[in-house]
């Protein structure tokens, strides 16, 4: 038997409206789920955006005033994709209401945050996922399966890798993406929290770690009025970058394993170059975001000169076989944002955990806060 869950929209720009689209689609992609979002309510303090996410998505209701979303009883299920200095607010408030979440990373400003709403979460007994959403790659969770199965041998080291340039035009708006108050960490929070979690899900718990950090661009121009996404700014008062356009750090894994992460938003001649490479004793693993759907392997006895094949990943990967019938079909963004909503509600329907959850964010915000002290302080930090 299928049921109705009342979920509702805070913050209607990108991100909000992609995991609108992410519920929409639902019924489409996972029609064994014994659960069917309806689309209750959307909260946006911009004037007009609330109306026309209703008018385009179909939400009954709508608000300025994120708050009316917790009182409202139609709704069981909140989508924050607020700002970050927002996140726990209105994360501890929902959860205190009743509310299962579906958070956008990094859950906050601070490591602090992200533990507020976790254990507000588990107070209210709740359920939450995080958008975590590049570990829900069909090739990624290959990737975990061959590593989990021994095929590569004791694993080494890891590289992941997050160059995008978004914020690399000189004239990109000072909105509070760049503020320490508002934004937190830079690219911090919004690339190698990514970094971490990938890190982590493939390798396990990160012991400690060295970083060093950098800004670019460190002036950019106010904006006159609402922006979303990242919206340019010319002729406004100038500003200071407060937070990191640039991270590289190594880590210690807890299995003996090493790792190099590094994240930048201002790589000029980088669109979402995304992915990783590990090796073991015995093998190694290739993943590029922007070919998704293929998983570079090396395993066998060689070695020396031991080949590399391309794995196109199919129905037998991941939650592949929700998409598409066979491999080497392509999947997309908004794709992983479905499975990640999938995971949410089929969390709500059977009590237990899918997918990434606040716990997870706790760790990649730990790490996160650590990379900002290891920079401050040029030492190693340990996450113990």
């Amino acid at each position: 038997m299928v049921s109705t869950l009342g979920v509702a929209v805070v913050g209607f720009g990108w991100m909000g409206r992609v995991h609108t689209q992410a519920y929409q689609r639902i019924p489409h992609h996972f029609p064994q789920l014994s659960v069917r979002p309806e689309l209750v309510a959307v909260a946006e303090e911009v004037p007009g955006r609330a109306e026309e996410a209703a008018a385009q998505f179909g939400f009954a209701s709508t608000t300025r005033d994120w708050r009316e979303v917790a009182k409202d009883p139609r709704v069981q299920a909140v989508s924050i994709t607020a700002p970050n200095f927002l996140h726990r607010e209105i994360g501890v408030a929902m959860a205190e209401a009743g509310k299962h979440i579906w958070i956008e990373k990094p859950v906050g400003l601070t490591a602090e945050d992200a533990r507020a709403v976790a254990d507000a979460v588990a107070a209210a007994g709740v359920r939450s996922t995080v958008g975590f959403n590049y570990r829900n790659a069909p090739a990624v969770a290959y990737a975990r399966e061959l590593i989990a199965s021994g095929e590569l041998g004791t694993i080494t080291h890891v590289r992941v890798r997050l160059f995008s340039d978004y914020a690399a035009h000189p004239d990109g708006a000072l909105t509070w993406r760049y503020e320490r108050a508002r934004g937190g960490g830079g690219v911090l929070g919004d690339l190698a929290s990514h970094g971490v979690d990938l890190a982590r899900f493939l390798l396990g718990d990160i012991a400690s770690l060295a970083a060093d950090t950098a800004v670019f661009i460190p002036e950019r121009a106010r904006p006159t009025g609402a922006t979303a996404g990242h919206t340019l700014a010319t002729g406004g008062e100038l500003g200071p970058v407060e937070n990191e356009d640039y991270v590289n750090c190594l880590l210690r894994f807890a299995s003996g394993a090493r790792g190099v992460l590094e994240a930048s938003r201002v790589s000029v001649g980088e669109q979402n170059n995304y992915g990783f490479e590990v090796h073991g004793t015995k093998g190694a693993v290739f993943w590029d975001y922007r070919r998704m759907g293929e998983l570079g392997v090396s395993r066998g006895t060689s070695y020396q000169d031991q080949p590399v094949s391309t794995v196109y990943v199919g129905p037998g990967h991941g939650e592949y076989g929700a998409f598409q019938p066979g491999s080497a079909n392509a999947m997309g963004y908004d794709d992983l944002k479905v499975i990640e909503a999938h995971n949410f509600l089929r969390s709500i329907a059977e009590g237990t955990a899918y997918g990434a959850t606040l716990e997870d964010a706790v760790h990649s915000a730990t790490a996160l806060d650590a990379m900002s002290r290891s920079a401050e302080q040029r030492t190693w930090v340990s996450l113990g």
